[in-house]
């Protein structure tokens, strides 16, 4: 009978940090060339002609704005829990289950980096 595995080698762990900083520096380039773009957007001219092509203009730029913000926050989150993933590989819990204790299978992990759950550990706590 094969014993159950709690913790996955170094070598695997080396494979999961190369993916993650991978997935995380792209993330960043994202996020910066995003930021970019923000800025550029509340840079606009401060010519205030009162035309009704400006205001529609207006109102296309703030939604535009505010669905990069959002995707900003989004983007932001992501790094942070792949930041967060590097650093359980570092403490040695990186792929370890936080409700259940099991391993969490290598796929789920290529898929999702920084998840702490099996899928499902994750199932139960969404019902």
């Amino acid at each position: 009978m094969q014993e159950e595995r709690t913790r996955y080698s170094e070598e695997e762990l080396k494979e999961f940090e190369v993916l993650i900083r991978g997935k995380l520096e792209g993330t960043l380039e994202e996020l910066n060339y995003i930021k970019g773009g923000l800025s550029k957007k509340n840079d606009s001219g401060t010519d205030n002609t009162a035309s009704t092509a400006k205001s529609i203009e207006d109102g296309a730029d703030a939604s535009e704005r505010e669905n990069l913000s959002q995707l900003a926050a989004r983007l932001q989150k992501y790094s942070i829990q792949l930041e967060n993933a590097l650093v359980r590989i570092k403490n040695g819990t990186y792929g370890i289950c936080i409700d259940s204790g099991k391993l969490i299978p290598k796929e789920r992990l290529r898929i999702v980096p920084h998840t702490q759950q099996t899928i499902e550990a994750k199932l139960k706590r969404v019902n």
